[in-house]
């Protein structure tokens, strides 16, 4: 019994916590329709509510926001839009903190997060897998004496918290590994180990 139990949950646990997750971000995204006029709505024209139509029309919005923006035109609106954001106080702090992040984050071009190293952590003896993020910059690489790289030590099982740390270049050592690989066997506590 208590083997065919532990079977059971093995396969329902994952599949319910991807069901789980996915009809969260799903009935986030729907809250988009609420910026459509009462009367477009789907509840409003149809008589009831459709999921995942929110979702298509945010990823619809997403898409013709960056069609928008990625010309002549586009790109001098932005710059128009992102100079009155930085004349207001509070908000100019913390869009200009988000859009450096997310420029840092998503850009092609960027490296955070290209390379999976490890490092020892949190002392000499014990080591743990962090994920390169550049190197030290403005007046802190004038204050470390030697060659450091930034890196991101992610915690387990919630990789989106962590530690932010400066350390030796020659302490940190590459890993023939994917980001993505690393990534779950940090999730998961080391079980999933890479090939």
């Amino acid at each position: 019994m208590r083997k065919y139990f532990i079977t059971g949950l093995l396969v329902l646990v994952p599949l319910a916590i991807t069901v789980w997750v996915l009809n969260l971000v799903i009935s986030t995204m729907d809250q988009s329709l609420l910026i459509v006029p009462e009367r477009w709505q789907p509840h409003t024209l149809i008589g009831f509510e459709i999921p995942g139509l929110g979702t298509i029309l945010t990823i619809l919005i997403i898409f013709v926001t960056g069609l928008l923006t990625n010309n002549l035109v586009g790109n001098y609106v932005l710059r128009l839009w992102e100079s009155l954001l930085k004349r207001i106080p509070v908000v100019s702090s913390l869009y200009g903190s988000v859009k450096q992040v997310s420029d840092t984050l998503f850009s092609s071009s960027g490296n955070a997060f290209r390379k999976a190293v490890l490092i020892p952590y949190p002392h000499a003896d014990s080591y743990t897998i962090a994920f390169l993020t550049g190197v030290p910059g403005g007046d802190v690489k004038n204050h470390l004496v030697g060659d450091y790289v930034s890196v991101y030590v992610p915690t387990t099982p919630n990789p989106t918290s962590g530690f932010f740390l400066m350390m030796e270049k020659s302490r940190v050592v590459e890993l023939d590994m994917s980001v993505d690989a690393a990534l779950k066997y940090i999730v998961s506590m080391g079980v999933v180990a890479p090939e």
